[in-house]
């Protein structure tokens, strides 16, 4: 069983659509960041850095338990585990892996500082709220360029890649951007919001479910 500590974020919301998309079968344990429960011990000993997501599994490498932190560590354990959503090519591994790092060293932090500082307008936070948003648009002209030439994110094939970076774009209304500008990652961010299980990660966390087991085939769960 995979034991999944979340919370409604971005983070969160890369693992829930894996697991969504992948169909295994999860337990749900909120962590409620607004409340300060990533700072509980329990919670600690899952993930010493106190930030969510973080994920069990009872049946890990060798049929022995493993646990882990940090989204883009969970979702490369949980593709190589299943042989999905990761390329079992040398080289296209790497083209998906250089974009999940891609999404966590740059799309995540600096759209993250965004989401932060775009509604404090006291004049001492301008430079970092002008800063933050300049660079929240740099970064997606980059994935437009990329995806001007490229179905996804690291290639023809739907990934991790896509599947780290998503959650984020999601937001885009906290980015103060114009998708006139951005033409070919809106329709990229339109295909994937398609799919059933983004739609159902999306929604996750709700307490208790085990989610594959609490729908019948091919019902959303969630909208």
């Amino acid at each position: 069983m995979i034991d999944f500590y979340t919370w409604q974020t971005p983070n969160g919301f890369k693992v829930s659509i894996l697991l969504e998309e992948l169909g295994l079968d999860y337990q749900v344990h909120e962590i409620d960041i607004g409340q300060g429960e990533q700072f509980d011990p329990d919670f600690l000993k899952l993930c010493p850095n106190n930030k969510i997501p973080a994920l069990t599994d009872s049946d890990g490498p060798g049929g022995k338990p493993i646990s882990l932190f940090e989204s883009g560590a969970i979702l490369i354990y949980l593709a190589n585990k299943s042989g999905r959503f990761i390329s079992a090519d040398p080289r296209r591994h790497m083209e998906e892996i250089q974009w999940v790092m891609f999404q966590m060293a740059n799309v995540g932090p600096m759209f993250g500082q965004t989401h932060h500082f775009r509604n404090k307008t006291e004049p001492e936070f301008a430079y970092a709220r002008n800063r933050y948003l300049r660079e929240t648009n740099r970064l997606y002209g980059v994935m437009d360029r990329r995806l001007a030439e490229s179905t996804y994110l690291a290639g023809p094939d739907y990934s991790i890649a896509d599947i780290a970076t998503w959650p984020w774009v999601s937001r885009f209304e906290w980015h103060e951007v114009d998708w006139v500008n951005y033409p070919h990652l809106k329709d990229w961010f339109d295909i994937i919001w398609t799919r059933p299980a983004v739609k159902r990660g999306r929604v996750v966390p709700r307490v208790g479910a085990i989610w594959s087991d609490a729908f019948p085939d091919g019902e959303e769960k969630g909208s």
